[in-house]
C-alpha cells in the first residue's frame, strides 16, 4: 500500500539476468504488473511504454515488467515488442503476491506500483485486465508526485 516499504526481491529477467529490487533503486521504479505475455492488450500496454521509455526516465523512473510467465516467454514477447527494459519471471507468483497483484482466481491482475528510492511506494494503480492505463495518462499521474 502507498506509504509503506516495499518487500525486496530479486528474480530473472527476459535474458537470464538477476533483477534485485533493492539494489535498483538508483532511480524510482514501476513494477508494471500484467496478466499475459503476447495478449493483446499486454502486448499494447508494453509497447506502449516502450515507445515512451525516455518519458518516463526524465521523470526518474525506470520500467520493469513482471509476470508468472517463464524467462523463455519473456524473451520471446520482448523481442516480438522491442522491449528494452527488464520482464521479470515470478513462477510462483510470491512477488506478485506480495504486492496484491494476484486475483481471487489467481491470475495476474493489471497493477501498476511505483516504488522510490527511499524503497517506499509512492503509487499504486490498478485497472480491469482487458483495459491499461496509457504512457500518457500515467505520466501525467505520475508528474504530480514529483
Amino acid at each position: 500500500m502507498v506509504g509503506e516499504i516495499a518487500e525486496d526481491f530479486t528474480l530473472v529477467d527476459q535474458s537470464g539476468n538477476y533483477f534485485n529490487l533493492y539494489q535498483s533503486l538508483e532511480k524510482k521504479i514501476l513494477l508494471i504488473f500484467y496478466p499475459k505475455d503476447d495478449s493483446p492488450v499486454c502486448t499494447i500496454q508494453l509497447s506502449d511504454y516502450q515507445a515512451n521509455k525516455n518519458e518516463f526516465l526524465k521523470l526518474g523512473i525506470i520500467l520493469v515488467g513482471i509476470n508468472n510467465d517463464s524467462e523463455g516467454s519473456h524473451l520471446k514477447f520482448a523481442n516480438k515488442c522491442s522491449l528494452d527494459f527488464p520482464v521479470l519471471s515470478d513462477r510462483d507468483k510470491k512477488v506478485c503476491r506480495k504486492f496484491r497483484a494476484v486475483n481471487l482466481f489467481g491470475r495476474i491482475k493489471r497493477k501498476l506500483v511505483l516504488i522510490g528510492e527511499s524503497k517506499k511506494i509512492l503509487f499504486e494503480d490498478e485497472v480491469f485486465s482487458f483495459r491499461y492505463r496509457t504512457s500518457g495518462k500515467l505520466k501525467a499521474l505520475l508528474k504530480n508526485l514529483q
